[in-house]
């Protein structure tokens, strides 16, 4: 598998039925992570029920990703949208890296709760961006 690029919706709290409803728009398979599913302490208000990972993938090659934000995570409408990298490619260290630059990384690089490598940061343009670097295959080599 290569790199892809996709759009990542940040919601405060409602991810769960903004995801439901573009899968009954554009159809597809839904796929929905909680905080609790991945043992993560910084649920939203402490509910392990709130999502922190989803994927929408239709049938005409769209994705949709989004999640609910933990508080320390900054959230203004405008700014609730980021670009989501995820891959098997090692040159995402590298992407990162150079997204950095001038930026600020609000989670650095490294092995999550989910076993990828994982970060994000917003750019010196202010664009956020979150990178995952899937170790699943890199195990069984």
């Amino acid at each position: 598998m290569g790199s892809r690029l996709n759009p990542c919706i940040a919601f405060d709290g409602n991810a769960r039925q903004a995801m439901e409803f573009y899968q009954e728009v554009l159809g597809g398979k839904l796929e929905l992570g909680t905080y609790g599913d991945f043992s993560s302490p910084e649920a939203p208000d402490g509910d392990t029920g709130k999502i922190m990972h989803s994927v929408l993938r239709t049938p005409d090659g769209y994705t949709v990703m989004a999640w609910d934000v933990p508080e320390r995570v900054p959230l203004r409408p405008g700014n609730n949208v980021a670009l989501f990298l995820e891959g098997e490619d090692t040159k995402l260290r590298d992407h990162f890296e150079k997204l950095s630059a001038g930026g600020t990384v609000t989670l650095p690089l490294e092995k999550q709760s989910w076993g990828d490598e994982a970060g994000s940061l917003v750019d010196k343009f202010g664009i956020s961006w979150m990178v995952n670097i899937s170790q699943q295959h890199a195990e069984q080599r």
